[in-house]
């Protein structure tokens, strides 16, 4: 079972933050070039900040069943990596997922569902280590891969009736990685696809069994600004 969250911002606020965002971006593109051709080195380590779209993909059914048909929303996290041998480097990442729905009623897997009025909460904090590969590691655009494994935090939290009940369950998760790095100095710019793989962690009741749904994970983009000391 699964959750969402909507903000909205007006008028001369708007303006005021739209112009800040604008000079974040100038800021960060003139810290890139500022930053010289620095290469890639062994022993060289990075601190990276990230911010996207998560989608429960493997769970997709019940997730747009409780999130009223996206299966998603915004994800933040970060990671830090270490360079062994100039394209080879280990790493440890997180991220963090929070969305309400609400719970729902369904007769079966082909019904519609029927929203019940109760707010559903899921959260979702990955951790996990990673060995990757950086290609291109002198050049100014470097695709890297990697693969990483560890543990992801699940809880679903919902209120009936005034009264809370919440379920909490750690579970081992796999994670592909693909993406890109931009620049040579001090900060750097980056996007990155990662799959995610939570077995065994729903479908033992409710609408996730009706579907025949067990894997929380799923796709995720996020862009990177990347901070190399």
């Amino acid at each position: 079972m699964n959750r969402a969250v909507i903000v909205e911002l007006g008028g001369a606020r708007s303006a005021r933050v739209n112009r800040a965002a604008l000079a974040g971006i100038f800021l960060a593109t003139g810290l890139v070039f500022a930053g010289g051709a620095r290469g890639a080195a062994a022993g060289e380590f990075d601190v990276s900040l990230e911010g996207g779209y998560f989608g429960m993909t493997n769970s997709s059914k019940s997730a747009k069943a409780i999130f009223d048909g996206t299966s998603g929303g915004f994800t933040g996290g970060g990671s830090i990596r270490y360079v062994l041998a100039r394209s080879f480097f280990l790493g440890v990442g997180g991220h963090y997922f929070k969305r309400t729905g609400e719970r729902v009623f369904l007769a079966d897997a082909t019904s519609t569902p029927f929203r019940l009025g109760h707010p559903l909460t899921i959260r979702e904090v990955p951790v996990y280590g990673m060995v990757g590969w950086r290609f291109l590691p002198d050049s100014r655009f470097v695709p890297y891969l990697a693969l990483g494994a560890g543990s992801t935090s699940f809880q679903e939290k919902s209120v009936v009736g005034g009264i809370e009940e919440s379920q909490r369950q750690s579970k081992f998760s796999g994670h592909f990685m693909a993406g890109v790095e931009w620049g040579r100095g001090v900060v750097r710019l980056g996007a990155e696809f990662m799959y995610t793989t939570v077995p065994d962690t729903i479908g033992v009741d409710g609408v996730s069994k009706i579907y025949g749904e067990k894997d929380v994970g799923g796709l995720s983009f996020v862009g990177k600004i990347v901070l190399v000391p």
